[in-house]
């Protein structure tokens, strides 16, 4: 089954199908990437670069991977983690040492008041997104002059001898082994498929500057299939 065509259809799609996974999706990400995501998730708040005291909002925080380890680089933090799909949410809830602020948001409409934060993260949420622009439009909003946005997502790899490699294995293995993990092989299907035919890196990249965000840059993780990117908020 393929994902709706209608943003609102697919965005109910999108919510639903990652409430089904919520409960494996953190395995299912160690075992997808063999375990590299926990680094990458680290340079993602490396990059935050909080200052004392600041705020961090961790949108399609998910399970919470990403806020809790800004927690652990930046003890004195306000960290908020937040996600359309509350399932992700109470997956993640409740673990050892979780001192999180939980919020249902909605990464369209963000409900907090312009120039709040001092870094906005996320991993793996663009790419799902309905109105790419308008996400990276609120996520500008609600930060701070001088903040920073730091994103996790896939890339759609460059055209290369190791491109019908990497095709095979996020066609074929990816949907077989969540399938196996999670037993929903669907959700394991369109994952890939968004990934394939989501934004090269230098295109979401000029998506951040477009909005007006400064300081553009990304590096490429995995073979060119996934990219930290991030960005300033000018005004400091």
């Amino acid at each position: 089954m393929s994902a709706p065509a209608s943003p609102p259809e697919r965005a109910r799609y999108v919510q639903e199908m990652f409430g089904r996974i919520a409960p494996r999706y953190d395995l299912m990400n160690r075992l997808m990437t063999a375990g590299q995501d926990v680094q990458w998730r680290k340079e993602v708040i490396r990059r935050a670069q909080l200052p004392p005291g600041g705020r961090l909002l961790d949108l399609g925080a998910g399970t919470g991977d990403l806020a809790r380890e800004a927690q652990r680089q930046y003890p004195g933090a306000q960290v908020l983690a937040g996600d359309f799909t509350v399932k992700m949410m109470l997956a993640g809830k409740g673990r050892p040492g979780d001192r999180l602020d939980w919020a249902a948001n909605d990464a369209l409409n963000l409900p907090y008041p312009t120039a709040v934060f001092d870094a906005v993260v996320s991993g793996y949420l663009l790419r799902n997104v309905v109105d790419l622009q308008r996400a990276l439009r609120e996520q500008f909003r609600v930060l701070k002059p001088g903040g920073r946005l730091v994103a996790l997502d896939t890339t759609r790899p460059r055209k290369n001898w190791l491109q019908p490699f990497i095709h095979f294995y996020m066609s074929q293995v990816i949907p077989l082994l969540g399938g196996l993990v999670t037993g929903q092989r669907e959700a394991y299907t369109y994952l890939p498929t968004t990934s394939e035919s989501f934004l090269t890196a230098e295109e979401l990249a000029a998506r951040l500057a477009a909005v007006g965000f400064q300081q553009v840059g990304y590096q490429r993780r995995m073979f060119g299939t996934m990219a930290i990117h991030w960005a300033v908020k000018p005004g400091l």
